[in-house]
């Protein structure tokens, strides 16, 4: 453990070893028979003891005692007087002290120490210093600091006399994490209830940043600090309260009237206008945050025409939560009949009414409205069309750089956002403190190479950048994405370790730059390469392609973002692509798409050739209602053994499972469903009509079988045409 490494035990150690075991043998089975037959006598309580002093972990004997404790309260001594309960409660608190000594790290014995003093029948004036002994024996032992925090609540001692103890211990010791993580709990108390002296916060935040500055500078490599640094960072750069920063349509985009051309005539809404021929529209609502709440009486509408007013609100979440970041409805579209041009405007309110609130409780503030225009239904157009088979070929999809070199129209998409009312001053000092950390962070790494340190500087150049565009988007030359990017390849290679981690985040700095920067990347340029070369802001059509197929009057001239080749291990930036319906996201390192779930126009989807080791990996296409055409081929499905994420996902044995679901239905060879139940929990919820799967260890014929049934609108599978 830690490093400590094991050395076979003597032959007299193992006699002892044996001897032992077989004690604890003995004492767990007469301890079983008397939890069995609810025994609570001396003997069975003394029987516990000695188990519980040479075991502290056994749960099941912690919780055999509180059985005992609650059933001795009830004789008829307890009633008699006060005495004997103190007694009671006093054997308790000896028996977690004596299992504390074997293992001052047991959460059992603590966890009981903490029940016990919860009844209010023992003293605490022996509890401070119990917490004092332990704390010199080890000083970062959090399991003490967790219940100092209980035991102070208790005795009601003054944050301020805490947060001068925690000053103490990080003076005697700044590697103390508990020491830091415990000032950071302290802080965080004082500065919200606003308590004397510690108001404003700026002033206290300043302070504390000087503070923890000469622990970063006297020994960089050490952590305790930085964590320290990465919570004032924290506090210095949240927005209190969840906002609303994008949605689908885009807030006060005309589609009848965008700049010098329509967007149809970039392919940007053809497709969809044919897909929602059910006189459905999703209308999407996307936060800063994950956020709760959201229904028919905190989001309001108003339009010039009749409006279902109750509209159900679906969160887009994958593991069933009531909170998401993004949140869709359907609007009813009505015929081109009714007097507008080619798209009507509804007014969508919120935070007008109390109910929107964040998964850390915070209520949504800001009064926010917005206008949309949702287009008009054509049905007689939609019924004369139908979908061809999609071919991701170079050959099908024209850059829209030589196509649209005049239009403006999706680089005003991409720059909208949805406008809060900001006082110019309100963040001065949080950007001038972000950057004086810059500063600093910059001196330091000149004569260390400490790898924390470098990681506490991309973040803070991305902090820094995303208050100055918040502010002013004119700002965008102030985010440093090159350095940033450099920094992270740099961490690449310096700590192999985590390098996964610094590719997810390299990933989402660089679909970052490619929204706010519109960098032109040549093809095949991933973190491995050159640094990247900033250009206009339309250099974003260099991603964007028009799919050519002349067999195809539905899907010719889709816009597509073709993100292939580019190294991504995450996805990021989703708040920027919901007008998406067709994404190349190939010859990637994908192991997992969270967050396109929120793209509720997407129909047209390639993620072949990247890392996604199972079907739960690709759960958020569940939410997906649009998608027709999925490729996954040659991936690594199957070929994991063991999936560590498939619990998350519904099961047949889950409350999750649809009742209406006919499992029997899909009886292949004699095969039930549950072999194939990752897959049936997926693809069940699908409506594809064509799909790709080849190159991954389950594509079998048998599971191709099971596919071919379970989708009855699939028309082409692997390339092959189904009868």
């Amino acid at each position: 453990m830690h490093g400590r490494p094991r050395k076979a035990p003597t032959p007299e150690e193992q006699r002892g070893l044996a001897e032992k075991a077989a004690k604890l043998r003995s004492l767990q089975s007469q301890f079983l028979q008397n939890h069995h037959g609810k025994i609570y006598t001396k003997e069975a309580l003394e029987i516990t003891a000695k188990l519980l002093e040479a075991n502290p972990e056994h749960y099941t004997a912690w919780n055999y005692r509180k059985l005992a404790v609650e059933h001795n309260l009830g004789r008829p001594e307890a009633a008699a007087g006060s005495d004997f309960i103190d007694s009671v409660f006093a054997e308790e608190l000896r028996v977690a002290e004596s299992a504390l000594k074997r293992n001052y790290k047991s959460y059992g014995a603590w966890h009981h120490r903490k029940w016990v003093l919860s009844k209010g029948h023992s003293s605490t004036d022996r509890e401070m210093r119990l917490l004092n002994l332990y704390q010199r024996q080890d000083t970062r032992n959090f399991h003490t600091w967790n219940y100092r925090r209980f035991i102070t609540a208790l005795k009601s001692i003054p944050a301020e006399q805490e947060l001068q103890f925690t000053t103490d211990m990080i003076n005697e010791n700044f590697s103390n994490y508990s020491a830091w993580h415990n000032r950071s709990v302290l802080l965080s108390h004082l500065l919200e209830e606003k308590a004397q002296g510690y108001f404003p916060k700026e002033k206290i935040l300043s302070e504390e940043y000087e503070f923890v500055r000469n622990a970063l500078f006297t020994d960089p490599d050490d952590q305790s600090g930085w964590f320290y640094h990465l919570w004032l960072v924290d506090q210095t750069v949240k927005v209190d309260a969840p906002m609303l920063v994008s949605s689908w349509p885009p807030h006060d985009y005309d589609f009848s009237n965008p700049k010098d051309c329509t967007l149809d005539d970039c392919g940007f809404f053809s497709y969809t206008a044919f897909k929602y021929n059910t006189g459905k529209f999703p209308l999407v609502l996307y936060f800063s945050e994950a956020v709760e709440g959201i229904n028919a009486s905190t989001v309001t509408f108003e339009a010039e025409y009749d409006i279902d007013t109750n509209l159900t609100w679906t969160p887009l979440s994958t593991y069933n939560s009531v909170s998401a970041q993004a949140w869709v409805t359907h609007l009813n579209i009505p015929d081109r009949k009714i007097n507008f041009p080619k798209a009507y405007p509804v007014k969508v309110s919120l935070g007008h009414s109390q109910g929107i609130i964040s998964s850390s409780g915070i209520p949504y503030s800001h009064r926010s409205c917005i206008t949309v225009y949702i287009p008009l239904h054509d049905s007689q157009k939609a019924e004369g069309q139908k979908l061809e088979r999609i071919l991701w070929t170079d050959e099908n999809f024209c850059n829209l750089e030589t196509l649209c070199q005049k239009s403006n129209s999706l680089n005003s998409v991409l720059q909208l956002r949805i406008k809060e009312e900001i006082d110019p001053t309100a963040f001065k000092w949080n950007v001038e403190t972000i950057a004086n950390e810059i500063a600093h962070c910059r001196e330091l790494l000149s004569w260390s190479t400490c790898k924390i340190g470098k990681l506490t500087l991309a973040r803070l150049l991305m902090a820094h950048g995303a208050m100055m565009v918040f502010n002013s988007p004119d700002s965008l030359s102030m985010v440093h994405f090159a350095e940033v990017l450099e920094l992270y390849r740099s961490l690449i290679e310096l700590d192999p370790t985590h390098s996964q981690y610094y590719k997810d985040e390299y990933s989402l700095v660089f679909l970052k730059k490619v929204i706010l920067l519109s960098v032109n990347y040549s093809c095949g340029v991933g973190w491995g390469e050159a640094p990247l070369v900033a250009s206009s802001i339309e250099s974003v059509l260099g991603y964007c392609h028009q799919y050519s197929d002349s067999t195809s009057l539905s899907t010719s001239g889709c816009l597509c973002l073709r993100l292939s080749n580019l190294s991504l291990s995450r996805i990021g930036s989703v708040e920027k692509f919901l007008w998406l319906q067709m994404l190349d996201l190939s010859h990637n390192q994908l192991r997992s798409i969270e967050g396109l779930e929120a793209m509720q126009l997407l129909s047209f989807l390639n993620l072949s050739n990247n890392k996604i080791g199972s079907f739960t990996a690709l759960d958020p296409l569940r939410l997906l209602k649009s998608l027709e055409v999925l490729d996954i081929s040659y991936n690594e499905i199957g070929s994991h053994t063991v999936d560590t994420r498939r619990y998350l996902c519904t099961s047949p044995l889950s409350h999750t499972a649809r009742s209406d679901w006919n499992f029997e239905e899909f009886r292949i060879c004699n095969d039930s469903v549950t072999n194939y139940w990752e897959a049936f929990s997926l693809f069940r919820e699908l409506n594809l009509i064509q799909l790709d799967i080849v190159g991954n260890a389950v594509a079998d014929d048998k599971f191709k079988s099971f596919l071919h049934k379970l989708l009855p609108g699939l028309k082409w599978l692997d390339g092959e045409v189904l009868l």
